[in-house]
């Protein structure tokens, strides 16, 4: 899409662009976070955003453990464990409300946090809103229309916007769309929806009410395709509800009655309170490009989810932790181009995939009146008895990214678990007191050894800025070391994102893969942070 110039009068001049190193459209949770997430590599960003204030009513309110290790990397945990409430997992029930499986989820998972966390998505926004206005980097521009994006074949991207002033330009670097479903930032780079054939509308109703309500501090999913439904709790007092009902059919009071009985039962005058009550298609898409030049599609501008696992947030803030350590390597470090090349390629295979999984849970859910609804309810009943199942599930919804330039294919000489996985985040001790491993870790790159490492090991390290940290006493009750050794490496090269990129296998002298990942993470300016060893004390590193 270009400038929409016939939105300006004959003869009038455009007015002299601005600059900023990257332009975010949309102040949503995506966009926020990769805000901040660029700002901590010391990237300036300017976010663009047609509302004024968050928007009040709630929407996303599941998180999972990575997610919140994102959040902690962006610098709002501590904030946002004061509005999330742990979630035990999730529960299968049949129409006549009989568990028939249940997925736990532990109070601690591999990175540090609960695997299932509610919220109310208008807190969320407010805790990374405030953490946006302490940050100088940020810039939050609200009440603004993004009128086009256009790229001059240069690098450079002009986009333009109309706020109270009139008509306004900016010059970037490189745009983000964080812009939502109705992308213009989509349409700007030509891409196209794929559907993944799932559509289906849903009445979605949020309370606040101090009654008694059945709950066990999880999800339910109702698998009854006749009044399929799913319920859970949010906060102290806040609930939700989703129904899939017929068009037309918006309960009134007392059908809200009759839905809701099985968890409450909702008396004349009782406090009650209906903050939502909203009709929604629950659509299962996926943009058919992520990227044209430095213009970026995140969130649900490049991805719909049926949200029957909890991923749609998720996913999104998982691709602003992906590609914005990658974009500041390139504009801070003039790292190679290609480099940006591997965001698609990483997160697109990977919210492909959680979407077929949400989509199969829809299915299981609401799979319909024909003669093999009942076939399929069978095998569902019969599936969630297999012993192991409810864990494969969990461990699911994180498969390891694809081989690439930045993730070696796992062979069979060594670390074969690890290639492409996040490593774990254990509390460890430093400099006498307990934090998690990502703060002694810092932003940027790193290397977790069991083993003294080479020289040749350590120019490596040297070269990417990467900490280097010994895992024994690390007070992690060999954690790390553990995991080392089930992955039969010893040390691993981290990712700025915690993902593995390379391993050097037990009994090794070097990372198996070198040559792969080097040229596109070279650097034509040194590092601002050189390797460090157990012995520096932790800080937060702002070298990309």
């Amino acid at each position: 899409m270009t400038v929409d110039q016939a939105a300006r009068p004959q003869g009038t001049a455009m007015p002299r662009p601005g600059h900023a190193p990257v332009v975010i459209i949309g102040a949503g949770p995506v966009g926020v976070t990769a805000a901040l997430l660029l700002a901590r590599r010391g990237v300036r960003t300017v976010v663009l955003e047609r509302h004024r204030d968050v928007y009040p009513l709630p929407r996303a309110v599941a998180t999972d453990d990575e997610v919140r290790r994102i959040l902690q990397a962006a610098g709002v945990q501590e904030e946002f464990a004061a509005i999330a409430r742990p979630a035990r997992g999730l529960r299968l029930l049949d129409a006549r409300h009989r568990v028939m499986a249940r997925f736990p989820r532990a109070a601690q998972g591999a990175h540090g946090f609960p695997q299932t966390s509610m919220f109310d998505q208008p807190q969320l926004e407010r805790v990374l809103r405030d953490a946006l206005a302490r940050t100088p980097e940020c810039e939050l521009r609200g009440g603004v229309e993004v009128a086009g994006v256009e790229q001059d074949g240069h690098g450079r991207v002009l986009v333009s916007y109309r706020d109270d002033a009139g008509r306004q330009l900016l010059r970037a670097d490189a745009v983000l769309g964080c812009d939502g479903a109705n992308s213009l930032t989509r349409d700007a780079i030509g891409a196209a929806w794929e559907d993944l054939r799932f559509e289906e509308d849903w009445t979605v109703i949020d309370v606040r009410t101090s009654l008694p309500v059945r709950s066990w501090e999880g999800v339910d999913q109702v698998c009854d395709p006749r009044r399929p439904a799913t319920f859970m709790r949010i906060g102290e007092d806040r609930y939700r509800w989703e129904f899939r009902l017929p068009e037309g059919s918006e309960p009134d009071h007392e059908r809200l009655r009759e839905l809701i009985a099985p968890w409450v039962d909702l008396r004349p005058g009782a406090d009650f309170e209906v903050v939502r009550k909203a009709r929604y298609t629950f659509r299962a898409r996926i943009a058919d490009r992520w990227r044209r030049g430095r213009v970026f599609l995140l969130g649900d501008a490049a991805h719909l989810t049926p949200p029957f696992i909890g991923q749609g947030l998720c996913a999104g803030l998982r691709d602003a932790h992906n590609l914005s350590w990658k974009l500041a390597r390139v504009l801070r470090q003039g790292a190679d181009e290609r480099l940006l090349e591997t965001y698609e390629s990483e997160r697109r295979p990977h919210a492909r995939h959680v979407i077929r999984l949400a989509v199969a849970m829809g299915w299981a859910m609401t799979g319909g009146q024909d003669g093999a609804a009942a076939v399929r309810r069978g095998l569902l009943g019969a599936a969630v008895r297999i012993p192991g199942l409810s864990t494969a599930v969990a461990r699911d919804l994180g498969p390891a990214l694809a081989a690439g330039p930045l993730v070696r294919r796992r062979t069979l000489d060594g670390g074969s678990g690890l290639m492409g996985r996040f490593c774990p985040q254990p509390w460890v001790s430093a400099d006498g007191r307990r934090a998690r491993l990502d703060e002694l870790l810092g932003d940027s790159f790193a290397v977790l050894t069991a083993v003294p490492l080479s020289p040749s090991l350590r120019a490596v390290a040297d070269g990417l800025g990467a900490r280097i940290l010994p895992v024994s006493g690390l007070g992690d009750d060999g954690h790390l070391a553990d995991w080392l050794g089930r992955g039969r490496a010893d040390a691993a090269l981290l990712r700025p994102d915690r993902v593995v990129m390379d391993v050097v296998p037990a009994g090794g002298r070097d990372f198996t893969g070198t040559a792969d990942w080097a040229s596109l993470l070279h650097t034509t300016r040194s590092p601002s942070l050189s390797q460090r060893t157990a012995e520096t004390s932790p800080s937060r590193s702002t070298t990309p």
